[in-house]
């Protein structure tokens, strides 16, 4: 068998953004990564070849003829929407037209009913940008992770009419607002947003609905509103949220318009639905074709599934879903055609065709040959179940040095599927390690008791959750006592620092994009005081002797374990600040220690960074954990 390496990171390509056309023709973004330009290119494929050469196409979207593929395009500038005539198997690209051009681009192109018009999200600025210019900020929401200091930019829904070619915001006291969606009669749009003056504070994101002709918009559901639609008699909103702003699981909430009871679709599945976004898979909720049911995601158990509920209610069944396997996109036509995005064991990601009989034919493969996770069940000391997974080399006897993994989120999961953002896992066993990734306290997929357990508690609810199975493993030789070594990103750095601080077992450690110090990060990250008060379950100065009970810096002077920090400059959802006060720590009391910086990169970066910044991530755990100097 040829095991995989890391330069194979520039031989995968991972289909995305399905859609397709009433009578069941079907388009997708494929995406790969371009060495000599160092950066992914992105283009517009049909399962027989490309339909355009990219490099920067995606969000293709059908007009409700069939005739037309509107998406974005980053040509000379930000995105902007073209329209792509669609003529039969021959489809010139030279034909696409753009119709925008915005100053600051334009977001997913959403058609109306009748086609002819297009809403979409755009950027806009209050005022000229000066970037020399004094920034004043009176709100937390002052900066985003990937787009730096927002000064005066917020986002607002615009529509194109496609027979004047004029664009018109129709949104202005909204302070940012998601993706709309039309109304089955085309007169009015819904949409996520906030409005507060102090929606900064609160995590208030209300559904409205906008009516076109006068301009009045109204809330639907106030709480944690995410991506809506509408039912198909225009009665009443389906959305992802939920009805307050504490943290837990989203629903599938029908909110009827005239202000009767929502109802939650999903209630009884005790699973947080998956509408789908950077680093969690899943899928916007679509009514089906006959208008009786809609289509969700839920994660289970560290997979992710696609369901059906009928819009009456009733119990939810699985559409397309097993173990291992992680749906993370989706569509369906009119005419009931489904397609859908997942990866599983042995593919990074294939697109496939849903049979009526629940069946699925394979339209574009990205498999490869792989070596298996085997999935493991482990009982902790108090008595809770802790799933995971083990990946060895097939016909590995004996204890083997061992890396533990652990995601981030807290509240992300691992699954047992392919994973395209960390080779290292395959090449580290090919050369005779066992990796361990587990779910734990916090973790998705096992009931929203499971999900919320680490609030208030970071590393406290589930450190044993994941130093119990290491003792497990090593009790049943196979891992090797004397070399254990420990990563993660994000929370999954966080758990890194915190373990090497309250636990001297680990031989190395690798901390990415890691959270030392919860004070700074309340004041200092994007999202801080959201991560406050809902995770860390209050302000600094309300319960500062929890602050210190979990932030690793407060017992950082018992670490011993050689650490690498890998870090993006640009992060601001965990601030470079984080990983430079480890670092220093570490180095004063001349413990091994080594800071990487990756300049321009955003939190986000091993998923959608430049391709030799994730490849240069990958070889440098790989180098750390294995040196034997440690």
């Amino acid at each position: 068998m040829t095991h995989l390496r890391i330069d194979d990171l520039y031989d995968i390509a991972l289909p995305q953004q399905p859609a397709v056309s009433p009578s069941g023709e079907v388009v997708f973004v494929l995406r790969r990564a371009d060495r000599d330009a160092d950066r992914d290119v992105t283009a517009l494929w049909r399962a027989e070849g490309p339909l355009t050469s990219g490099p920067a196409d995606r969000a293709p979207a059908w007009s409700p003829d069939g005739r037309t593929i509107a998406f974005l395009r980053a040509a000379d500038g930000p995105a902007q929407i073209w329209l792509l005539p669609m003529r039969g198997d021959a489809v010139p690209e030279e034909a696409a037209e753009r119709v925008t051009a915005l100053p600051l681009g334009a977001g997913p192109p959403r058609w109306s009913p009748d086609g002819t018009a297009i809403a979409f999200t755009a950027p806009v600025s209050s005022g000229p940008i000066d970037l020399d210019a004094p920034i004043e900020i009176d709100r937390l929401d002052y900066q985003a992770d990937g787009a730096g200091l927002l000064r005066s930019v917020t986002t607002q829904v615009h529509v194109l009419d496609l027979t004047t070619g004029e664009v018109t915001q129709v949104t202005t006291r909204h302070r940012h607002t998601g993706d709309p969606a039309w109304s089955p009669d085309g007169t009015r749009l819904a949409f996520p947003a906030a409005l507060d003056d102090d929606t900064d504070l609160t995590g208030n994101l209300a559904a409205y609905v906008l009516d076109l002709e006068t301009g009045a918009d109204r809330v639907v559901l106030d709480g944690s509103a995410g991506p809506v639609t509408w039912t198909p008699d225009g009665r009443a909103l389906l959305i992802v949220g939920r009805r307050d702003t504490r943290a837990g699981h989203a629903g599938l909430l029908l909110a009827p318009l005239d202000g009767g009871p929502v109802v939650d679709l999903a209630a009884g599945l005790d699973r947080n639905v998956m509408p789908g976004e950077t680093g969690y898979p899943g899928a916007r909720p679509q009514v089906t074709g006959d208008g009786r049911a809609v289509l969700f995601c839920v994660r289970d158990a560290g997979r992710t599934d696609l369901y059906r509920v009928d819009l009456s209610g009733g119990p939810a069944r699985r559409v397309l879903g097993e173990a291992g396997h992680v749906v993370s996109e989706a569509a369906l036509a009119p005419d009931g055609t489904l397609v859908a995005v997942r990866s599983t064991p042995t593919s990074f990601g294939d697109l496939v065709r849903v049979e009526p009989d629940g069946g699925t034919r394979t339209l574009y493969s990205g498999a490869r040959p792989l070596l298996p996770y085997r999935e493991r069940v482990f009982t902790v000391a108090d008595g809770t179940t802790v799933h995971g997974w083990l990946l060895r080399a097939p016909g590995a006897s004996g204890p083997q040095p061992l890396l533990l993994d652990i995601h981030g989120g807290p509240h992300n999961a691992w699954s047992g599927s392919a994973d395209p953002a960390r080779l290292y896992h395959q090449v580290l066993a090919a050369r005779g390690w066992s990796v361990l990734v587990l779910n734990t306290r916090g973790s998705d997929g096992y009931g929203e008791a499971f999900y919320t357990a680490t609030y208030g508690a970071w590393g406290e609810a589930d450190a044993r959750d994941f130093l119990d199975p290491l003792d497990e493993l090593v009790r049943d030789g196979l891992a090797d006592p004397a070399r254990l070594a420990v990563t993660g990103y994000s929370y999954g750095g966080y758990m890194t620092c915190y373990l090497t601080a309250h636990d001297d077992r680990f031989a190395a450690a690798v901390a990415g994009a890691p959270v030392s110090d919860v004070t700074a990060m309340v004041g200092t990250a994007d999202l801080g005081h959201h991560i406050g008060v809902r995770e860390l379950a209050a302000e600094p100065w309300a319960a500062p002797e929890r602050y210190v009970a979990q932030s690793p810096l407060t017992r950082v002077g018992e670490v011993r374990t050689p650490t690498l920090l890998l870090q993006g400059v640009a992060d601001l959802r965990c601030p470079i600040g984080q990983s430079q006060q480890w670092f220093a720590a570490l180095r004063e009391r001349r413990v091994p220690t080594r800071l990487v910086l990756y300049p321009g990169a955003a939190h986000e970066f091993l998923l959608t960074g430049r391709p030799s910044h994730r490849a240069d991530y990958n070889r440098r755990v790989i180098d750390w954990v294995t040196r034997e100097e440690h």
